[in-house]
């Protein structure tokens, strides 16, 4: 008899942001395969016993390919027991949840997915800001920064990504950012539009500082960190604080 998976979001690294349910869900697996943004004292929740592998990827590091990953956990899975998918942030966004669920589907396994605290939502509080205002940040919205080959998306929709009165998020976007900026000035957006690179959000190596749009493509373009991190930009991160 197959086995059952439950999608696990961690949240952004800090394990006092686990929910009670990641917990409780945590104590009961016979395995748990974690992104590597879901390592550390999050997996001193796992059962003593139960199998800790690590299946995360990083821009920049070897990883496994995303149809290994499905595999294996379909072979977990099939092998019977509880099965903990660990995904960092919320696996609903840029997790690769998707790719996961449809193989478990195909393979006639049953899941439940729980959500975890966003990144972007830690990033925003860290920085001390909320993401939305008033009359001047209605909209909120997310965008990866790179495509499946690493680079900068031919499809964005760049008029949304420069509207003044959004507050945008974007993830894996340190390397494609300079990039990203001049296509965003060509569509109106100006280079002293204020912007947060929140680094490392919630962990020990949290980094946060405040940029103009154009300082922070300078930077990006001189010096990138290995630190997983978010650029916020928009008519919130002036009010940030480092």
């Amino acid at each position: 008899m197959s086995g059952f998976v439950s999608f696990v979001g961690s949240g952004p690294g800090d394990p006092e942001l686990l929910t009670l349910k990641a917990v409780d869900r945590l104590k009961c697996a016979d395995a748990v395969l974690f992104d590597d943004l879901s390592s550390g004292p999050i997996l001193s929740h796992a059962r003593p016993g139960a199998d800790l592998v690590g299946v995360g990827k990083r821009a920049g590091r070897p990883s496994p390919k995303q149809h290994h990953v499905s595999r294996l956990l379909v072979d977990y899975a099939q092998e019977g027991g509880r099965i903990v998918r660990l995904k960092s942030g919320d696996g609903g966004i840029f997790g690769r949840l998707e790719e996961e669920l449809t193989a478990l589907r195909d393979a006639g396994i049953d899941y439940e997915i729980i959500p975890g605290v966003p990144s972007a939502c830690a990033a925003a509080a860290a920085a001390g800001i909320p993401l939305t205002r008033r009359l001047t940040a209605r909209r909120v919205q997310f965008v990866t920064g790179h495509d499946v080959t690493g680079q900068l998306p031919e499809d964005m929709n760049l008029a949304a990504l420069a509207d003044a009165t959004a507050s945008t998020v974007v993830f894996m976007g340190k390397r494609t950012f300079p990039k990203l900026l001049a296509l965003l000035m060509d569509h109106g957006l100006p280079g002293d539009t204020p912007a947060i690179l929140a680094e490392g959000v919630s962990t020990p190596a949290q980094h946060i500082t405040r940029h103009t749009m154009a300082s922070l493509a300078e930077a990006l373009s001189q010096e990138i960190s290995d630190k997983p991190a978010l650029i916020l930009y928009g008519p919130l991160a002036e009010s940030s604080c480092d």
